[in-house]
């Protein structure tokens, strides 16, 4: 039940923030947006390490011009015990813009992979291509 309120209201959020809608299709070229949700189970202790690590990223993703400046959140959510974990929002320019992401990306996320640890049996960063949803208001 908390996992379900925390990403209703991840999209909730991300739905108010955007300026532009971007639309999900698979079936579209590669050079379309691509809106991606990713979670990250970081170790214990590394809270403030992660969340600098990512406004970090964040920034080099502004200067590469790779994402779109919204949707972007992050939220960060407590686990059993000490355990943590952040979900970020972000639409990326295109579908192949992590796939040919220059070496300033590429050692960012290794610096995420470092304070991230596997859990319940889920990687320490997953991520994957979602779509945002924008409810009709009802008359």
């Amino acid at each position: 039940m908390k996992q379900s309120f925390v990403f209703a209201l991840a999209m909730a959020f991300v739905a108010a923030c955007s300026t532009a809608p971007h639309r999900q299709n698979h079936t579209s070229s590669e050079s379309s947006p691509e809106t991606v949700l990713v979670t990250y189970r970081v170790k214990p202790g590394k809270e403030q390490q992660l969340a600098a690590t990512l406004s970090r990223a964040w920034d080099i993703y502004r200067k590469e011009r790779l994402v779109f400046a919204q949707p972007h959140v992050i939220i960060r959510e407590r686990e059993e015990g000490d355990n943590h974990r952040f979900i970020e929002i972000f639409t990326w320019v295109s579908h192949d813009a992590p796939d040919h992401a220059p070496d300033s990306v590429k050692n960012i996320w290794d610096q995420m992979q470092l304070v991230c640890e596997t859990r319940d049996g889920h990687k320490g960063l997953e991520g994957g291509e979602v779509e945002i949803l924008v409810p009709k208001a009802s008359n």
